[in-house]
This record gives C-alpha cells, sequence and structure tokens, in this order.
C-alpha cells in the first residue's frame, strides 16, 4: 500500500495506563468468549488514537 498525495495519517498512544489497556483486553476476551485474535486489535484501536486527514494544495 503506498501513501496517498494529501492524506496525513497521525497515530499516537491515548493517555490511558497500559495496564488498564491489558485488563479491559483480557476482559474483553473472556467476558465476549473471543479468540486472541479478535480481542488484540479490538484492544489496540481502543488505546491508539488515529486521525486520518485530507488536505489540498492551492494552487
Amino acid at each position: 500500500m503506498l501513501p496517498r498525495t494529501g492524506v496525513t495519517v497521525d497515530i499516537c498512544p491515548r493517555d490511558v495506563p497500559i495496564a488498564l489497556i491489558g485488563t479491559a483486553g483480557g476482559a474483553l476476551a473472556l467476558w465476549a468468549d473471543t479468540p486472541a485474535e479478535i480481542a488484540v486489535p479490538v484492544a489496540l484501536l481502543i488505546v491508539l488514537d488515529i486521525r486520518i486527514r485530507r488536505w489540498r494544495r492551492r494552487t
């Protein structure tokens, strides 16, 4: 996948302690009876702040 001109993707961690993230991910896996292949990406989406911005060059 190649980056597209005019699109910026910012990925940064949220202000949440890592212990809380691990506990929440484990609780999600136990509560919903989901495998780790599903629980880990969901926990990462909760932890990471992902922003996608489009910009254009002015002519």
